[in-house]
């Protein structure tokens, strides 16, 4: 039996995967692994019993990742589950940035006597551009912005996109008809309009800044549905102000954007949608039960990806750094029962490391603990069909 506790609220859809084998509860004490949304997870004291943490979205900030890689505790997130959700968002802040009408619709709500007539009369101060034929640049081609590029360019834009670390698998969904940039500058110089879908780390926090603005065409128009300092507020507040950007949509509301007639601020409606908190909910659990069941690693954001279907009765599941002779170390000790290995597998990521190993013949105790013992190694996990 397996204990699952939620930080936040689940779509029961997912939570219902479980099944028989698994307890759902709020407490913390003795849980083997940690639903959550949105819920902070920095200051949480978390049990030696927990084994790992799904995160029911793409963004993992609240959850203190490192801290847990050092304890042995596989955090997941679930990319591309609440992917449609945030690209239909993004066309509509596309174009909400053009055709003036949340302006509009403030605006109609102040009238009261001769509506019609007012409405012709004063309905010429929200022209806007159409986006046909414009040039979208999507910095960021993951999973979302894949999506959008594709999705613009479906409405007749022209879409150039920038991603030096685009996967396989993006790049088999984006559309030949996306030009590739090879350098923000190319995107900066040519888009009409910018969206960004990158995630926040230090080499892109603040990256939309002064000079950035300085290197865009005049009268761009931002789009953020990714993370609120990817952008420097004051900054695209000057920007504005200067005429370098002439609006800004972000899905962030925070001080210093709000009340100002050139920023649209939508408060984080990206993933509000009922399908993606299911699709989100469903891929969490799935990767926890996969991981507790079967050892096996799918979109984590601290450890390696590493499956491997079961080639035998006893599986170890092994947490450790990436130090070299790790692997001769622990099959040193297996061989000491003349137990065989059927199957292997072991990948790293940056200074941690995991490693399966099937074998024909249950593992002893006493030998179990010797793999405990050795130095960097983290945690091991038994389990059996």
């Amino acid at each position: 039996m397996y204990t699952i506790q939620t930080l936040d609220k689940v779509a029961k859809s997912g939570l219902s995967l479980f099944g028989d084998n698994y307890a759902i509860t709020d407490a913390l004490d003795n849980a083997d692994a940690i639903l959550v949304r949105s819920s902070k997870m920095h200051d949480l004291a978390l049990p030696k019993s927990v084994k790992a943490i799904a995160r029911a979205g793409a963004g993992v900030n609240n959850i203190p990742i490192e801290k847990c890689a050092e304890e042995g505790i596989v955090v997941f997130n679930t990319p591309g589950a609440n992917a449609n959700a945030v690209k239909e968002l993004v066309i509509a802040g596309l174009l909400l940035s053009s055709r003036k009408v949340a302006e509009g619709i403030n605006w109609a709500k102040t009238l009261t006597t001769d509506v019609a007539k007012e409405v012709e009369k004063g309905k010429g101060s929200f022209t806007g551009p159409e986006i046909l034929g414009k040039k979208l640049g999507v910095i960021g081609l993951g999973a979302i912005g894949v999506m959008v590029a594709n999705a613009a360019h479906a409405l007749g834009m022209e879409v150039i996109g920038y991603d030096p670390y685009i996967s396989i698998n993006a790049a088999w969904g984006l559309s030949r008809n996306i030009k590739h940039a090879i350098s923000l500058d190319e995107v900066y110089a040519e888009a009409d309009y910018i969206t960004v879908h990158v995630p926040l780390v230090d080499a892109t926090k603040h990256m939309f800044n002064k000079a950035a603005f300085a290197k865009m065409k005049p009268g761009v128009r931002i789009l953020n549905f990714s993370r609120d300092t990817l952008v420097n507020n004051e900054d695209i507040i000057e920007a504005i102000k200067e005429g370098f950007v002439s609006k800004y949509v972000t899905d962030f509301p925070v001080e210093g954007v709000m009340n100002n007639p050139d920023i649209i601020t939508i408060p984080h409606l990206g993933a509000s949608t009922p399908e993606s908190e299911e699709n989100c909910a469903i891929m969490a659990v799935q990767q926890i039960k996969d991981y507790l069941e079967n050892g096996n690693i799918v979109n984590s954001v601290n450890f390696p990806e590493c499956t491997m279907s079961w080639g035998a009765n006893c599986r170890l599941a092994i947490i450790h750094r990436n130090v070299p002779a790790m692997i001769g170390k622990i099959t040193a000790i297996i061989a000491q029962e003349e137990i065989n290995i059927q199957d292997m597998i072991n990948k790293s990521r940056g200074e941690f490391a995991y490693t399966i190993i099937d074998t024909n013949t249950n593992v002893s105790q006493e030998n179990i603990k010797n793999i405990e013992n050795i130095d960097s190694i983290i945690g091991v996990r038994v389990l059996t069909k």
